[in-house]
């Protein structure tokens, strides 16, 4: 991931229950990912939501992506 891309996502236990977030806002990864799955394009994101930047968005996919290289998962039993 892109360090300038990689500073965007932020982690932090006082914001949105330390869900990943841009930027230390409230809009998180997965809303992002969401809308993006839903069909809307960067541009109509952009529009519903003015504080986010097209950089936000691309740091969001990055993140995805990295997310989804993991080598292994482990089921755990409750």
């Amino acid at each position: 991931m892109d360090k300038q891309l990689k500073n965007r996502i932020t982690i932090n236990p006082e914001i949105c229950h330390g869900r990943p977030t841009i930027r230390n806002t409230r809009y998180s990864v997965d809303l992002i990912l969401d809308l993006l799955s839903s069909g809307m394009s960067e541009n109509n994101i952009i529009a519903d939501y003015p504080a986010l930047e097209i950089m936000d968005i691309k740091a969001c996919l990055s993140f995805a992506s990295q997310l989804s290289k993991v080598k292994s998962v482990n089921r755990i039993v409750a």
